[in-house]
């Protein structure tokens, strides 16, 4: 008598976590974050959704464990950390729309991108992984302080050009070339990266910032108008 093979396994392929793993790549690439459903990336890998659940926990760590794999392409924007630290948002730059104009690789992007705008949740992750597990890492390599405050900002502006270039698809961005594009925004990354912590009015200075201060206004003569 012929054994039954238990639902829900595809015969011939035990599952993995590395086969959910593609699954779910794949499935946040194409239908984007919303529209991915455990279920969704069980069904693709061949396996039980409670098995997905087993590795995963989630929907949530589903994304951010795609967001971790080699796969994802925002991963190779380390390449761009060797060399002169003072052409590093160029590089940076340069790098992210490389990638970005890549057919597979763009198409991952815009699911990272897309899951941002979508869910806040996703917008969570997103923000996180590009900042912490990235940027930070990238901007601390090359010996620069206040790395949390400048990978914020890189961040801001990395994915608001992606938005508006490859998403939105706005004019004039999308029709820039990349060489255009990193012509006008590089020195604008580089400032972020490489720039002094600014000095705040009266004394004040960044958060956290050790460095130059301005002034304190003069003191004011009693009874008359501020100085």
């Amino acid at each position: 008598m012929e054994s039954r093979r238990p639902g829900g396994r595809r015969p011939g392929n035990p599952p993995t976590r590395e086969a959910i793993l593609r699954a779910a790549i794949a499935a946040f690439t194409e239908k984007g974050y919303t529209a991915t459903t455990i279920r969704g990336v069980a069904r693709a890998a061949g396996v039980d959704p409670a098995l997905v659940v087993h590795f995963f926990g989630g929907k949530e760590r589903l994304f951010q464990a795609a967001m971790r794999a080699g796969g994802m392409p925002a991963r190779r924007l380390v390449d761009a950390v060797p060399g002169d630290p003072a052409t590093l948002g160029e590089r940076v730059l340069r790098r992210y729309l490389e990638l970005w104009e890549h057919p597979e690789d763009g198409a991952r992007l815009r699911a990272v991108v897309g899951a941002a705008f979508t869910s806040p949740s996703a917008a969570d992750l997103v923000r996180s992984f590009l900042a912490e597990e990235i940027l930070r890492p990238m901007i601390e390599a090359a010996s620069l302080d206040h790395g949390e405050t400048r990978a914020a900002l890189v961040t801001s502006h990395l994915v608001g050009i992606a938005y508006l270039r490859y998403v939105l698809r706005v004019e004039p961005m999308a029709a820039l070339t990349v060489d255009e594009l990193v012509a006008w925004a590089g020195p604008a990354l580089q400032r972020y990266i490489t720039g002094p912590p600014p000095a705040l009015p009266h004394g004040g200075a960044a958060p956290g910032d050790p460095g130059v201060l301005r002034e304190p206004p003069p003191p004011r003569a009693p009874g008359g108008p501020p100085a």
